[in-house]
């Protein structure tokens, strides 16, 4: 039983105030000029998919990718190349940031981003709120975060029919989301670092974490389909909850400045796996004759998971299902212990704790393709 997180890729960039590089940062020379004017045109690109502003058929569009014909792939193929451009800007900049003509270019550029993290607006019919940060860390920022939740979205796509892929791509926005949260966000202005929680290092640091929860819960699965032993299944499962304890544990002290529907996803999720680890566990112990500890095991664990719940509808629905199979689990055991084994069934204090978690799933390191392009800028 495995839920996905969705919205997190619906950021958008202002409308109206499209980012045109070559007139606001001068260039020197010719090929400078037309280095600026293909990172307007990768921008623009990256502009109108978050926007859903394009005029492109759904045809023409699968054409000029190549023929990819998921939406999400379309994006990243724009971010992919878009960032290598971006990177180069970047280092330049960085090369020159205390020349006065740098932090003038930046502020004129006017870069701004939604967030999809903060918390709702109260009268939501207004728009997105639209964030502005004078810095172009903060633009390769977002568009790293972009990148990295369409990695995520492009995971839960493929996950029925690839899931050796979709764990891939799952480790790969880990690693993108770890390289936001040690090497980027760092780089912005201390009094900027934090302003929406997509330029916060401890949520990157927690949004990692839940890809790599979604990473180890394709493992599970595969381990499940081909017949891995239930140990197996029980540390594996319960190294999913950790993984998400883990994002909890970052996320919660930022509740007043994240959406409530991430940590509604880390609580609803760490409990299904949770039970998943309990069932399992329970019918080990059945296995091994063990019935009353079984029995014993799975009414705390569907008392735990009665304390769970959820505002969204379709998370509530797959908590239900879980302590339904629970019960059902546990009916069977107690009608088999009453006409065959009366086995005495011990108090909750009684109950055996979980083997230990196993983590093993790791993030795959963001590797940056920056273009090498020498710039000449008339200072």
């Amino acid at each position: 039983m495995m839920i996905t997180y969705s919205g997190h890729s619906k950021l958008r960039s202002k409308r109206g105030f499209q980012i045109v590089y070559e007139d606001v940062i001068l260039a020197s020379d010719s090929l400078t000029l037309e280095h600026l004017k293909e990172l307007s045109s990768k921008r623009k690109a990256v502009e109108e998919f978050v926007n859903e502003s394009s005029f492109v058929t759904e045809a023409i569009a699968r054409e000029i990718s190549g023929g990819l014909t998921s939406h999400v792939e379309q994006g990243i193929q724009k971010l992919e190349q878009y960032i290598p451009l971006l990177e180069n800007l970047v280092h330049y900049v960085n090369e020159n940031q205390n020349h006065p003509r740098i932090g003038k270019w930046i502020s004129e550029l006017q870069i701004r981003w939604s967030s999809v993290l903060a918390p709702t607006l109260i009268f939501p019919f207004q728009g997105p709120k639209f964030y502005q940060i004078n810095d172009i860390y903060f633009e390769l920022g977002m568009t790293l975060f972009l990148y990295a939740t369409l990695l995520h979205d492009h995971a839960v796509e493929v996950l029925t029919s690839d899931m050796v892929k979709s764990g891939s791509l799952f480790r790969q926005s880990a690693g993108v989301f770890n390289y936001l949260a040690e090497d980027i966000i760092t780089k912005l202005s201390r009094n900027t670092q934090g302003t929406q929680p997509e330029v916060s290092c401890s949520i990157c640091s927690a949004m990692s974490l839940l890809c790599l929860a979604a990473a180890q819960a394709v493992t599970a699965k595969k381990a499940e389909e081909i017949g891995k032993s239930r140990g197996v299944l029980v540390k594996l499962h319960h190294g999913v909850s950790e993984f998400l304890n883990q994002a909890m544990q970052i996320a919660y002290p930022q509740f007043e400045t994240v959406a409530s529907h991430l940590l509604d996803f880390l609580q609803t999720s760490k409990a299904l796996h949770l039970s998943l680890s309990h069932k399992f566990y329970a019918q080990g112990l059945r296995s091994d004759g063990k019935i009353s500890l079984a029995i014993i095991n799975l009414r705390c664990a569907i008392d735990d998971l009665k304390k769970t719940s959820s505002r969204e509808e379709k998370w509530r629905s797959e908590l239900k299902k879980m302590i339904h199979e629970l019960e059902m689990l546990l009916e069977k055991y107690e009608n088999e212990n009453d006409f065959v084994w009366h086995k005495k069934v011990p108090d909750k204090s009684s109950a055996v704790p979980l083997p230990q978690a196993a983590k093993i799933v790791t993030p795959i390191a963001y590797q940056p393709h920056k273009w090498e392009r020498t710039l000449v800028l008339k200072w």
